[in-house]
């Protein structure tokens, strides 16, 4: 492994002293791998659809003021899906990490300022569902029953917290880096 520790496991501060070396020598290279491959893993998922379609979020980044969206559309899905690929296997990883988090910082603020509302089902769908028939199972017509506002809150608050939480995620990595298990570590010796 390596003698760097991102934490300091101390004996006279560990209530198990005889822990110390298993925490700096398992425990902690492991538990630093696992979280690196979930956050770049989380990016390769949502990064694969933009991946698939490059110019599809052309007209949503042109939105946010990213013009042109031809251009910043398919950087965006590169960056979201080739980045998670690097973070997860530890090469390049801080630089990476630092603009997945910008970007990801930004679409957190995008999910706090655009809420989804309240307005789920038009007032035809609001009618259909009252008028019950076999258009809606009984898992619908419970969620739906109110017109859809508590599932786009249910929504909107679960886009709020997984940007929160990957944003934070690829900040701690620029800041941080690869950590020991990492390709960073492995090819250049050291980290970027």
């Amino acid at each position: 492994m390596s003698t760097l520790t991102v934490f300091r496991n101390d004996k006279d501060e560990l209530y198990l002293p005889f822990l110390g070396k298993f925490y700096e020598g398992v425990a902690q290279p492991m538990a630093w791998s696992l979280f690196r491959l979930a956050v770049g893993g989380a990016l390769v998922l949502e990064g694969w659809p933009k991946i698939v379609a490059p110019f599809a979020q052309s007209g949503f980044v042109e939105g946010l003021g990213f013009a042109p969206g031809w251009f910043w559309s398919p950087a965006l899905a590169a960056m979201q899906f080739f980045g998670g690929m690097l973070i997860a296997v530890g090469l390049f990883t801080r630089p990476v990490a630092l603009a997945n988090g910008i970007m990801l910082a930004i679409t957190l603020w995008f999910h706090y300022s655009h809420p989804y509302g309240d307005a789920f089902l038009t007032q035809a769908g609001v009618d259909a569902l009252k008028a019950g028939g076999d258009l809606f199972t009984p898992e619908g017509l419970a969620r739906l029953g109110d017109g859809g506002t508590r599932f786009l809150h249910q929504v909107q608050s679960k886009a709020e917290l997984n940007s929160l939480f990957w944003a934070g995620g690829a900040f701690l990595f620029a800041a941080f880096g690869g950590g020991y298990l990492s390709l960073d570590r492995l090819l250049f010796k050291k980290q970027f």
